[in-house]
């Protein structure tokens, strides 16, 4: 793999500049990486830099919500899924009979980029979860995909109740559990069929609805 270092550190005489461009042509995997839970859930799906945007966007709310950093709980958002540009996805299921070394994989990633001192200590927080800012970004992790198995429940899903309750009780923060419940409690269309104007519907061939 372009980017993959030996055991002695060999980058084989690639420059600065080209690892970068090694490193945001791995980043591209991500779109074609598919997060592999929805299989066992029967409908939906997503890849990988799919999930990672709007985890970062997640994060970003709820570190407001609850005070914290949103610069950088949107950060630890958008790297920590960049391993699996290398690793794939690995659901619960995967979990129980596999293993893979993800920071290895994120080292490897880095290696040569100059962006190791940036983006490694967001994985190293992350994983210690010592922090507000990494805890929000966990909950953040857990909180697209209640959004998702929202919109799975809505278009009528049966067992996606049952992995939002399950998904509920790794939230770990008050703010990823307000907002889980406004989640919950919303209907997923309704930012769009109620707006931005209720009778958005009636209008018809750019004239004005009748009030």
């Amino acid at each position: 793999m372009t980017g993959e270092i030996d055991p002695e550190g060999n980058l084989g005489g690639r420059d600065t500049m080209t690892r970068l461009a090694d490193f945001l042509f791995e980043a591209g995997m991500l779109r074609r990486t598919p997060r592999t839970g929805y299989q066992f859930l029967g409908s939906g799906g997503e890849n990988v830099a799919e999930h990672s945007f709007r985890t970062a966007l997640i994060g970003f709310v709820l570190a407001k919500m609850a005070g914290a950093d949103p610069f950088r709980t949107a950060m630890l958002c958008l790297f920590h899924d960049l391993p699996e540009a290398r690793t794939g996805d690995f659901n619960y299921v995967n979990k129980l009979y596999n293993r893979c070394d993800s920071e290895r994989a994120l080292r490897d990633a880095l290696s040569g980029t100059g962006l190791e001192d940036d983006v490694l200590p967001l994985f190293h927080e992350l994983e210690a979860s010592r922090t507000a800012e990494a805890r929000l970004a966990q909950d953040a992790d857990q909180l697209d995909l209640i959004v998702n198995l929202k919109e799975r429940q809505d278009l009528g899903n049966p067992y996606a109740r049952k992995w939002i309750e399950c998904s509920l009780e790794r939230l770990r923060t008050d703010a990823a559990r307000e907002l889980a419940r406004a989640v919950i409690d919303t209907d997923h269309t309704e930012w769009w069929f109620f707006g931005p104007h209720k009778s958005w519907w009636s209008r018809k061939n750019g004239g004005e609805a009748k009030e």
